[in-house]
């Protein structure tokens, strides 16, 4: 068994983790640490995990009785954690902030994205998971790298659910505010746009056009819907063909011929894109839920990679059907 604990446990994402975690075959759930928790019951704060955890949040990191910790923290804490904790040498590591997923000569992590980085995940110790708005486009994105045809710009707009914003409350996260609404936030300067051109461009070195991506808020809680549209003059058929190619022996990851809407990914790990041609337009469309494909699902894909098991295991989740 992989003894697990957590770290930042009360969030949405750690609620998600501890769900898959609890019902994972090959786990057992240390500890979940919450400094503003301990000594309540997990389920106080993640009720719909009344039956299937008992757990307490704890103050105290029992380093020693696990094998992976998950770093389920803002942006910015995982960095002064780790500086911070005195951490056993074989101990895995899997963190959900942006704060290692940037390549330099200091950073020891690999990119979490199993479609891109499989083979280093499985060997590796330390795991920067991706984030939500990053790994639905480039998943849109790759199969076109991998042959080296992106050379114009690419249009990307995404709207996400109000759980990409955190639990912790905000003016645009209340639900009066955000339900039957609509806004942009970051156009252009978002945080995850430094992310998917790194990972193009490890890919096609080559890569240096615009990727204007405008983002949205959305008036559901849960998943991500993408579109991009960039020039390219292949035909439809020979493109498709390319991402069936790239993603044939990808548990997740699919290229559909139906048109796409979010309740085909929500509560599952799994991208789904689709393809049009609009002349010499190719638009991308990919959708996934912002919690687990892009979050807490692709942890445990990861975590799975890291300790040689098969990385759908504990992920064989369906989508609500209405």
């Amino acid at each position: 068994m992989i003894n697990v604990g957590i770290v930042g446990g009360a969030g949405y994402t750690a609620g998600e983790l501890i769900r898959l975690l609890v019902h994972h075959p090959k786990v057992n759930l240390s500890f979940i640490n919450s400094t503003s928790n301990a000594g309540n019951k997990v389920t106080d704060v993640h009720s719909g995990l009344y039956g299937d955890c008992d757990l307490i949040f704890t103050n105290e990191l029992p380093f020693d009785k696990i094998d992976v910790l998950f770093l389920c923290t803002a942006h910015g804490d995982s960095i002064k954690f780790l500086e911070n904790q005195k951490l056993p040498s074989t101990l895995k590591i899997i963190d959900f902030s942006m704060d290692y997923r940037f390549q330099r000569d200091d950073n020891d992590f690999i990119y979490g994205l199993p479609e891109l980085n499989r083979e280093q995940i499985k060997h590796a110790q330390k795991i920067a998971n991706p984030g939500c708005f990053a790994t639905c486009i480039q998943l849109s994105l790759l199969p076109l790298a991998n042959k080296q045809l992106i050379t114009s710009d690419v249009m990307v707009n995404a709207i996400t659910g109000s759980t990409g914003a955190g639990v912790k409350p905000r003016p645009t996260a209340h639900f009066s505010w955000r339900d039957n609404n609509l806004s942009i936030y970051n156009a252009f300067t978002h945080r995850h746009v430094p992310e998917v051109k790194q990972s193009i461009t490890q890919l096609q070195a080559n890569f240096n056009k615009a990727i204007d991506f405008i983002p949205y808020r959305g008036d559901f809680p849960r998943g991500i819907f993408t579109t991009l549209v960039t020039k390219i003059d292949l035909g439809i058929n020979e493109i498709q063909q390319i991402y069936k190619d790239y993603y044939k022996n990808e548990p997740f990851t699919h290229l559909i011929d139906m048109d796409l809407d979010l309740k085909q990914v929500v509560n599952t790990n799994k991208c789904l894109i689709q393809l049009q041609k609009h002349e010499n337009k190719l638009l991308i469309v990919s959708c996934l839920d912002n919690l687990l494909k892009g979050a807490s699902g692709q942890a445990v894909q990861n975590m799975n990679l890291m300790f040689n098991l098969n990385e759908s295991l504990g992920l064989n989740l369906k989508a609500n059907a209405f």
